[in-house]
């Protein structure tokens, strides 16, 4: 073997061997300053700071460090960031899972007294628009005027009509609902009301089970509401979607806010807002938010694996981006599975630890090409027993309901029809 051969061979045997600061093995401990920060900011930031849905802000060493024992056992068994889906890394693209080098990373800081570092090696912070996670709107739409939140006592869900104003068509390039007070607002979803029109038409059937008459003369307005443009729960993320797709929001339309409210002990006032940014240059497909449901379901006493199915069934050639599974305190479980034309069977999302207080749209990185014919299938399961500890009473038949003691089997689903736009105007 020749002397630059030699060479080459211990200097690439040199480079594969080194175990760097930081890493599982190294003798030096991991640093907030050079090895936590960035994962922090990455993965956590975009809640855990102030203003934002979690408890404390994990910005700075001094904000982090009297936490640094509850973020290993978080991170330790798998709670924090919250992730519920099985599916192999890469299927979602809001996949909020740390890796084994990041958790190692976190586990082995704290285990080092969870050292500060050299404030040199400090990252800038992550940038972020106040108060938004898409940025600056093009526009902002609120609620009118306020509503007062009681302090105690169950409120009904209610409904505030939002004007847009828009002159011509508007299509939305990413969209954001953000509550006034969040305290009080457990969830909002944002509908759009042509004027003198009824909600478009989806690119699917409900297969089972049908849907029963409504049993009160404001059904049209609970059940039927409009065309879903936009959601937001413990748990969801604002929508971006890729260049080229956008939603559609009619000129002359109206906004439905369905706000549910929950006192908390002391009386509020929200008023909640959108945010919209607009496409830049004209979309190619139109982005659909629907749902189906299971509004039979029935829960018997102390059933503690319920199963409750839903299921639709595609008329156009799609495409799916996004599913959304929800049920409330018994909720344990979901796996969605499609059925193609031929026979062929996949389970496209399975949620084995459902958590009612991390609601997540699951995004997929690659859209799942759903041809027509196509069907949908949602199995969720339930916990109506002693067993569980969320559970508002296990000696109770649970049925269809708003408020969180009754229960839900909903799926929320994003998608467009693959012919291109302008064959669909």
């Amino acid at each position: 073997m020749n002397r630059s051969l030699i060479g080459v061979v211990c200097a690439t045997f040199l480079a594969s061997s080194v175990i760097w600061p930081g890493e599982p093995g190294s003798s030096a401990p991991p640093t907030f300053t050079k090895d936590v920060a960035p994962i922090l900011y990455k993965n956590c930031a975009s809640c855990h700071r102030t203003g934002e849905i979690a408890p404390m802000s994990l910005l700075t060493y001094e904000q982090t460090r009297p936490w640094a024992k509850s973020i290993r056992e978080k991170v330790s068994l798998g709670q924090m960031p919250p992730w519920h889906a099985v599916q192999p890394r890469g299927t979602f693209s809001n996949d909020r899972r740390l890796s084994e080098l990041e958790k190692n990373t976190l586990i082995r800081w704290t285990d080092a007294g969870a050292p500060q570092g050299d404030p040199k090696d400090l990252p800038p912070q992550p940038k972020f628009t106040e108060g938004w996670e898409i940025g600056t709107p093009d526009v902002v739409l609120s609620m009118t005027k306020p509503f007062n939140v009681t302090a105690s006592g169950t409120i009904a869900y209610q409904y505030f009509t939002v004007p847009t104003n828009f002159t011509e068509d508007k299509w939305v390039q990413a969209i954001e609902v953000r509550p006034g007070t969040r305290s009080v607002v457990h969830h909002i979803l944002v509908f759009v009301r042509q004027r003198g029109g009824p909600p478009s038409a989806a690119a699917f059937m409900p297969v089972v089970p049908k849907m029963p008459p409504p049993s009160d003369p404001n059904a049209s307005q609970t059940q039927f509401p409009g065309t879903l443009i936009a959601t937001t729960a413990p748990g969801t993320n604002a929508m971006t979607f890729e260049p080229r797709q956008a939603i559609r929001i009619p000129a002359g339309s109206q906004l439905l806010f369905q706000v549910h409210y929950t006192a908390n002990g002391k009386e509020a006032t929200d008023q909640s807002s959108v945010g919209m940014i607009f496409a830049k240059e004209a979309p190619k497909q139109e982005i659909h938010n629907s749902a189906f449901v299971n509004l039979l379901l029935r829960l018997p006493p102390g059933a503690d694996n319920q199963a409750v199915d839903s299921a639709i069934e595609f008329t156009e050639d799609s495409h799916i981006t996004a599913l959304f599974p929800h049920t409330h305190l018994r909720g344990k479980s979901w796996e969605y599975r499609l059925i193609y034309p031929d026979g062929r069977s996949e389970v496209v999302l399975a949620v084995p630890k459902y958590d009612f207080n991390w609601q997540t749209y699951y995004l997929f990185t690659t859209p799942l090409a759903v041809p027509k014919g196509s069907r949908l299938e949602a199995t969720a399961h339930y916990d109506n027993s002693v067993n569980n500890p969320s559970n508002p009473d296990p000696k109770n038949e649970v049925h269809w309901g708003d408020q969180t003691w009754e229960e839900m089997q909903y799926s929320g689903i994003t998608y467009y029809v693959d012919h291109p736009l302008t064959a669909q105007k």
